[in-house]
C-alpha cells in the first residue's frame, strides 16, 4: 500500500527532509513547531520529526467521511512501525524522519502504537465518557509526545519527566479541545468528557447543538478548573528536573494564556478567544525557557 496520509515529496524538490518537517510542523501545529525552536538544534530536528508525525495522525479524521478510511490510514502506521511496512519510506518524508529518530534515541515504539490505537477514537463519533477516560486518551496521544521529547533531549535516556509529562500533556488536551470546540462538535464529535456536562444537568443533544445555557456554562467552568490544577502540577514538576530538559515544557505559558482568555470568555464557551500573536508567543517561550 502507498501512503495517502503524507503529501510525496515531488522529483527535484529542493527541501531538504528536515526543511519539509519544519515546515509541515509550522503550517499544522505552529504551537508545538514553536516550542522546538527553543531546543538545541539536534534535538529540535528530532523532536520536530516526533511531533509532525504526532499532528499527521491527529489530522486523519479531518481527511476522511467515514471510520474505514482512516482505519487503513492508522494501519500504515502500525505496520510502519512494527516493520511491517509497505512501499518506499523514503517518499514519506515525516515516515523516514521518524524512523531515523527512533533508531538514533531507541525510542520505545509501544508508545507510539498506544498512540496509534487511542487515535482510533477520533474516528467514530461516540463520546468521551468521562474524566478518567479523558486523561487517557490525553495521556497516550499529549503526555507521552512530552515525555518522548524529553528522552530524545536527554539522549536516548529517560529523564524521569512522567509527571510533569503526564499533567503537562493533559492540560494541554483540555484547552485544546475547548479552543476547538466549535470544529469537533460540528462534526458531531464529543471530546471533552461527557460526564462532566452530564453532572450538570446538561444532555449531550444541547451539547452539539451548542446551546449556550447556565448548565454548560458550569460544565466549562468546571473543566477550565481542572485544566488550571493540571497547569499549576506541571510547572511544579517542570522545576524539578534538569534545567537541560525543562525547554521541552516550553509551552506552558502559551497554554496558561490561552487559558486565562477561555476564562475571560466563558460566558461564550462556544466562540473561542483570539489566538495570541505568533511573535508574543515566541517571545514567551524564549522567556519561560530563559527564567526556567
Amino acid at each position: 500500500m502507498t501512503d495517502k496520509t503524507t503529501p510525496i515529496q515531488k522529483s527535484g524538490q529542493k527541501t531538504t527532509n528536515g526543511q519539509y518537517i519544519s515546515q509541515f510542523l509550522k503550517q499544522h501545529d505552529s504551537n508545538r513547531y514553536y516550542s522546538t525552536l527553543v531546543l538545541d538544534e539536534i534535538s529540535r530536528n528530532d523532536v520536530q520529526s516526533l511531533y509532525a508525525f504526532a499532528v499527521e495522525i491527529s489530522r486523519i479524521r479531518s481527511m476522511i467521511t467515514e471510520p474505514a478510511p482512516g482505519e487503513i490510514r492508522l494501519q500504515y502506521w502500525v505496520d510502519l512501525l512494527s516493520g511491517s511496512g509497505h512501499g518506499d519510506t523514503s517518499q514519506n518524508p515525516v515516515a523516514s524522519s521518524l524512523l531515523a529518530t527512533i533508531n538514533r534515541h531507541d525510542l520505545p515504539v509501544g508508545a507510539l502504537l498506544r498512540m496509534l490505537e487511542a487515535r482510533r477514537f477520533d474516528l467514530y463519533d461516540d463520546p468521551m465518557p468521562d474524566m478518567a477516560s479523558f486523561e487517557g486518551y490525553a495521556g497516550e496521544t499529549n503526555s507521552m509526545l512530552y515525555q518522548l521529547a524529553t528522552i530524545i533531549v536527554n539522549k536516548g535516556e529517560d529523564a524521569g519527566a512522567a509527571t510533569a509529562a503526564g499533567h503537562m500533556g493533559v492540560a494541554h488536551a483540555l484547552i485544546g479541545h475547548m479552543l476547538g470546540i466549535g470544529k469537533t462538535l460540528s462534526r458531531g464529535q464529543i471530546f471533552l468528557p461527557l460526564s462532566i456536562f452530564s453532572a450538570h444537568g446538561v444532555k449531550q443533544n444541547q451539547l452539539l447543538a451548542k446551546q449556550t445555557t447556565p448548565e454548560i456554562i458550569a460544565a466549562f467552568a468546571s473543566l477550565r478548573e481542572t485544566a488550571g490544577l493540571h497547569l499549576t502540577k506541571a510547572q511544579e514538576a517542570i522545576t524539578s528536573l534538569r534545567p537541560e530538559l525543562r525547554p521541552v515544557f516550553a509551552l506552558h505559558p502559551v497554554l496558561n494564556w490561552q487559558l486565562q482568555r477561555l476564562n475571560t470568555g466563558g460566558k461564550k464557551p462556544f466562540s473561542p478567544p483570539v489566538d495570541m500573536a505568533p511573535w508574543l508567543k515566541i517571545a514567551r517561550l524564549l522567556w519561560w525557557s530563559l527564567r526556567n
